[in-house]
């Protein structure tokens, strides 16, 4: 697959629902008007390219995805797999690893029942905060053994950043490749030893919640981002912000999805990054993953 030249965003959603479980209508996106409105900014702003990490049990829709796509010139990348525990449906807890993995294979080299294209990636494939249950680790299994066959990458969810190194040396005791691996929402956690242990596994990580300041100040992501430049390991990090509310919207007052490149990269130049870095992080390493 090619990237369209220009920026990638590595961790957004078009359309999702978490309503099911979380009995929250703020977190069923579906609001398409004010998406494609958001997004044609962003094109604007040299976006190209859009990894959207919904999948199934998440409400993904690819019908929707393509008419965003297709409304706002951005080229929107489809994943397959299942999220997490306790977002898998009844159907996919009865599968077995091979049977999984044989699912996410199928919506990759076959294409997606419902049609509109195929996934061009796996994820967001997820654990619990602070606990890997049975259910994620069949889901991970199933996840390597795809990614071994499509040469597919896959990118993972970490509950606020927990067990985000032992993701990563799950992947790399199965012999996955490390380098189409991200481990998501890294940028969570304060400690920046830790987010070092885990890029020195190999595998890249998102700093994807880019304008969660609920989560944790983006001052802190930004020395972040300076530590790992000067440790020489920026070439494995990627970027995004993980909208998943209305409320995120700039239509319900939130940051929207424009924030990272109007307010959060600005910042990070002013101290001392260089658009060459932010290059890399925005193209280049998109580039180097999903390309294959």
């Amino acid at each position: 697959m090619k990237l369209v030249d220009g920026y990638t965003l590595m961790h957004e959603h078009v359309h999702i629902d978490l309503s099911r479980i979380k009995d929250d209508l703020d977190t069923c996106l579906d609001c398409k008007e004010e998406t494609i409105k958001e997004f044609k900014r962003l094109y604007e702003l040299g976006v190209r390219n859009i990894l959207e990490v919904t999948n199934v049990g998440m409400g993904r829709d690819v019908a929707y995805i393509d008419e965003v796509a297709q409304a706002s010139g951005i080229n929107i990348i489809k994943s397959t797999g299942c999220y997490k525990d306790p977002f898998i449906l009844e159907n996919e807890v009865l599968m077995t690893t091979e049977q999984l993995a044989e699912f996410m294979i199928k919506e990759i080299q076959e294409g997606f029942s419902e049609g509109h294209g195929k996934a061009e990636a796996i994820g967001e494939i997820g654990t619990s905060k602070n606990e890997w249950t049975a259910n994620e680790r069949k889901l991970f299994d199933a996840a390597i053994l795809a990614h071994k066959v499509t040469n597919k990458p896959i990118y993972t969810h970490t509950t606020l950043s927990t067990l985000a190194l032992e993701q990563a040396n799950y992947f790399v005791g199965k012999n996955a490749d490390v380098s189409k691996i991200i481990i998501g929402h890294v940028d969570l956690n304060s400690d920046i030893e830790y987010i070092l242990s885990v890029l020195k596994t190999g595998v890249n990580v998102g700093f994807d919640t880019i304008g969660k300041n609920n989560y944790l100040p983006d001052d802190i992501r930004i020395e972040h981002l300076l530590k790992i430049e000067k440790e020489g390991y920026l070439g494995q990090v990627v970027l995004s912000e993980d909208l998943t509310r209305k409320s995120h919207l700039l239509y319900k007052g939130g940051i929207g999805y424009a924030y990272l490149f109007e307010n959060f990269l600005p910042r990070l130049k002013e101290k001392g990054m260089s658009q060459e870095n932010i290059d890399k992080m925005l193209i280049e390493n998109p580039k180097r993953i999903l390309e294959s």
